[in-house]
């Protein structure tokens, strides 16, 4: 077996990892706070690296009710406006349809040009009742709107309309794969679908560092960048595979026992990519499976179903005991990613399978310099199936 030099060593052990992952934290918005001591309203949202924050208007005298509502309506408004980013209609079928879940998608879209109408002539009670919009956007608007005619100051109106003119700015820069300012903290947001300007500049990291890098995490969408991570996979099994003589679906099982990997995943993306899908549509029906989970819904039961009675069978094929059987029925989830943040979560098993097929590729090499040989080949291997990226 070859030795490994320590620059090897080093780079196999290096794993990309999202930086401080949320915990608990499935909906990554901008979030509003009264800050006490300045009697102020202030903004935070996540950049990839921590959280940022930024005054949004010091408050006249108000009592701590209307300030607190002020806040927690605009953090629900943030939330249903950046969830036409996260649930785009492209990704439900054809808008065209009436009342169809892509024509609603698109309608709250374009709910956006009632958000400032909204806040500036609310909705009031009357004598008859309230008028209550179906729509999240227009009646978190409303809601909003009617606290702010309970304050009755305008130029704090004027500094909240100013507000929502940036945040929806940021919802257009992320759908346009802009990533910059408030719309960074789209880096921590999951969504079915892909930018081509993310995907090509995530390809552009991942051909400087095939093993990746922390600003796959940081800079982009996490999944356009899990659609590069799934291309460069590929390239990187087929040169493993080929100095293995393995099979490229069988690279990573093989890598996993000479270290601990993810191996569902990689070898899930691998096995639907050599049976001919795209990257792109492989990565965005598994972070759409993982977010319907995430709803309640079960998106495929009868594949739930059969995969349970693949677990049974090879159950039974093998003979293993009561206790075996039920830990694998123990493990088995819904969803193959985790829900809560299932783009970041596909991007970090892509990249620990690309390590993993280092690994198979140093085990087998002769070469002084396997790292190099190993970046060389999959970038070769990369170059030569690039029509495949998108």
């Amino acid at each position: 077996m070859p030795q490994r030099n320590a620059a090897t060593e080093n780079a196999i052990g290096r794993i990309a990892r999202a930086p401080n992952p949320p915990i608990g934290k499935t909906d990554p918005v901008t979030r509003y706070a009264f800050d006490t001591d300045r009697n102020a309203l202030i903004a935070t949202w996540a950049s990839g690296r921590g959280d940022l924050a930024e005054t949004v208007a010091l408050l006249p005298p108000v009592n701590t009710e209307h300030a607190t509502d002020l806040a927690s309506h605009l953090t629900t408004l943030s939330r249903f406006q950046w969830r036409t980013y996260t649930h785009p209609a492209s990704a439900a079928g054809d808008p065209d349809i009436p009342h169809s879940e892509a024509y609603r998608r698109a309608e709250e879209r374009r709910n956006f040009k009632e958000v400032e109408p909204g806040i500036r002539t609310p909705n009031l009670p009357t004598e008859h009742g309230l008028v209550v919009s179906y729509s999240g956007v227009v009646e978190s608007a409303h809601r909003l709107g009617r606290t702010l005619h309970a304050i009755d100051d305008p130029g704090l109106r004027t500094a909240i309309i100013e507000e929502i003119r940036r945040e929806q700015a940021a919802i257009e820069s992320a759908e346009l794969g802009d990533l910059t300012g408030r719309a960074r903290q789209a880096v921590e947001l999951s969504r079915p679908d892909v930018s081509p300007a993310q995907v090509q500049a995530a390809d552009d990291l991942l051909r400087q560092d095939p093993l990746g890098s922390i600003e796959l995490f940081t800079e982009l969408d996490p999944a356009s960048a899990a659609v590069a991570a799934a291309h460069w996979l590929y390239a990187a099994a087929e040169a493993a595979g080929e100095l293995a003589e393995l099979a490229t679906v069988d690279v990573i099982a093989e890598a996993d026992d000479i270290e601990a990997l993810p191996v569902e995943i990689p070898t899930l993306v691998l096995e639907r990519l050599t049976a001919g899908e795209t990257p792109t549509d492989v990565v965005t029906d598994l972070i759409a499976e993982a977010m319907a989970v995430s709803e309640g819904h079960v998106p495929n039961p009868w594949g739930v179903v059969a995969r349970v009675a693949d677990i049974e069978e090879q159950a039974r094929k093998h003979n293993v005991d009561g206790a075996t059987r039920a830990a694998l029925l123990a493990e088995f989830r819904i969803s193959r990613l985790d829900p809560t943040r299932p783009a970041l979560d596909l991007l970090e098993d892509l990249l620990d399978g690309i390590r993993g097929c280092l690994l198979l590729y140093v085990e087998h090499s002769a070469e002084d310099a396997p790292e190099t040989n190993f970046i060389e080949d999959v970038r070769a291997e990369a170059d030569d199936n690039r029509d495949r990226l998108l």
